[in-house]
């Protein structure tokens, strides 16, 4: 393993703070600075050839981000303080911001509070906002590239890829074709059109809908998939990901997802101005933990047991927590209504043509047969609660929006379901049936034997 160096130029190196592919990142401190700062070190290294074309990429984009950060001073966005090329290796001293990625926040189980989560986006979109007025676009806008703390205080990082505007000729160091992240890259970045701030604003887009769902609104099995579904297919609404958010965020995130340039947002400012006039619901640290109460209740439902962790928080997300009084109609037998439910506390009475079939309760489900139904798609019975009854209500619609895991497990579980109610009902009918007319002594009919001809 690589020793640490005690000293990078005039900065002392305290410890090591991050490393990725291609560089580290040190605490480190200078005696004419009062505050610790994070040092950026990138080696070189030109003993084979491709080593050598990629450490001159880097250094186009290291020289991109010396140009372009020396130009922003603003509140989000990470301050370089230093820079210097050498040799053998090139650095950038920047403030040290003791923050992680938003990615942390990007998972199911870890979704902030709506208030926490447009909070952070206004800040990105002003700093944005920002950022163009100086001429200069971030280009790869993504959850790994902005940094949060505990007070919620944002900073957007990594201009190595910035294009600067201000330059016009085909030469412009800072240009590098392909640059971005690809799920989060706007349609006219994927076709290599000219950029503007447009663009950071489509994957600020990008961002806030990966964190208000836990999933990105494009998603595809390969690269070819991902790039035809960001540049010709719309997003599905957010609202319907997550039952919890207001449809107003289904606008703003609409437009801030446009493919035509002309309706999409035509500035930073204007995104965060409609972030801020949502009239949304506010959620209180508390609504965190009811998720986590509830998620614990799932995960102990045998009805749960064979899905994943993750698929736990995505049904969260995509169900209904309901309750309802006794002798509330939940389903109408013959209704074209395929939603379900699995009871989490009480009991709901099911019947047919007014006579009772049975009666569902604890982590059992009701009205799965009209989901199954791929063809009429009506509920085949009456459901009725016969108790005070707390129920998850699964919307089909809601779920064809979740992954193809969580469809999968949903799919299995409800045929292992019906199979069993299929052989009770069977065992039912045989004690009302006439006897067998063909069966064996020993209790099982005759075997069939293959015959040569």
């Amino acid at each position: 393993m690589e020793k640490t160096p005690d000293k990078i130029g005039k900065y002392k190196l305290i410890r090591e703070v991050g490393r990725g592919a291609t560089a580290t990142v040190y605490l480190a401190e200078h005696p004419q600075y009062p505050d610790n700062v994070a040092l950026k070190l990138i080696r070189f290294d030109d003993k084979a050839k491709d080593e050598a074309k990629w450490n001159r990429r880097l250094l186009k984009l290291l020289r991109a981000e010396m140009d372009v950060s020396r130009r922003l001073d603003h509140p989000n966005i990470i301050k370089i303080f230093d820079t210097a090329v050498e040799k053998d290796y090139a650095y950038i001293v920047m403030e040290y911001f003791p923050g992680a990625t938003l990615e942390r926040y990007c998972s199911f189980q870890n979704l902030l509070p709506l208030h926490r989560t447009i909070g952070m986006v206004f800040k990105c979109a002003m700093a944005l906002d920002y950022a163009y007025r100086q001429g200069v676009v971030h280009r790869d806008i993504k959850p790994a590239n902005i940094l949060v703390d505990d007070q919620d205080n944002v900073k957007i990082t990594d201009f190595g890829l910035a294009l600067n505007i201000s330059k016009k000729s085909a030469s412009d160091s800072t240009f590098i074709m392909g640059v971005g992240s690809p799920a989060y890259m706007s349609p006219e970045q994927i076709k290599g059109y000219p950029l503007n701030q447009k663009t950071d604003l489509f994957s600020l887009g990008v961002v806030l809908f990966h964190m208000l769902t836990g999933r990105l609104p494009f998603r595809a099995k390969n690269p070819a998939q991902l790039i035809y579904k960001i540049i010709n297919t719309e997003p599905p609404l957010v609202s319907q990901i997550n039952s919890e958010l207001p449809e107003q965020l289904d606008q703003v995130i609409r437009k801030a997802l446009e493919k035509d340039l002309y309706s999409r947002y035509k500035n930073g400012a204007d995104f965060a101005k409609d972030l801020s006039a949502v009239r949304y619901k506010i959620l209180d640290d508390s609504g965190g933990q009811q998720d986590t109460t509830r998620y614990s209740v799932l995960r102990k439902m045998p009805f749960f047991t064979e899905f994943e962790d993750v698929e736990i928080w995505e049904i969260l997300r995509i169900s209904r927590w309901r309750k309802v009084e006794s002798n509330t109609l939940l389903m109408r037998e013959g209704d074209a209504d395929q939603r379900f439910g699995i009871v989490i506390d009480g009991r709901v009475e099911v019947s047919v043509d007014g006579h009772r079939v049975s009666e569902v309760s604890y982590g059992e489900v009701f009205g799965e047969l009209a989901f199954l139904d791929e063809q009429e798609h009506r509920h085949m019975y009456t459901a009725v609660t016969t108790t005070t009854t707390i129920y998850l209500e699964i919307n089909p619609a809601s779920l064809a929006l979740a992954t193809d895991e969580c469809q999968d497990a949903f799919r299995r579980r409800l045929v292992t379901v019906v199979a069993r109610r299929l052989r009770a009902a069977y065992r039912e009918l045989a004690k009302t049936g006439a006897p067998a007319e063909r069966i064996t002594a020993s209790g099982l009919g005759m075997e069939l034997q293959l015959v040569d001809n």
